[in-house]
């Protein structure tokens, strides 16, 4: 069971798919208390602070120094599944405003 919870800004390690080092970055929990009961990974969103480049799946963060990032930011639609001690810190919340407009692209990437 992991003690981060769904909207929760999260400073991760991820490692690089090259396997050669790893890089700090935010990502935004996505995965609810039932999934994080009985598992010790968590689904995250990616979050990038380059807002030049919106993609089909990205989100703009609107409330983003409540959220505890440092810059304006993007959260991406690139989703992953990680182990809950790869998670350095908290960092914030994400307002429910900004939430919303995540699960509404969300919905959108993931139809059939």
């Amino acid at each position: 069971m992991t003690k981060y919870k769904r909207q929760d800004v999260v400073l991760v390690d991820f490692g690089f798919s090259e396997e050669t080092g790893s890089k700090k970055r935010p990502a935004l929990v996505i995965s609810s208390d039932n999934y994080h009961k009985s598992r010790r990974e968590v689904v995250v969103l990616a979050i990038t602070s380059n807002i030049r480049r919106v993609l089909f799946g990205d989100t703009k963060i609107d409330r983003w120094k409540e959220a505890g990032l440092l810059y304006p930011s993007l959260i991406t639609g690139i989703i992953r599944t990680i182990k809950d001690n790869m998670i350095i810190r908290k960092l914030g919340t994400l307002s429910q405003q900004d939430f919303q407009k995540v699960q509404e692209t969300l919905r959108k990437v993931t139809e059939f």
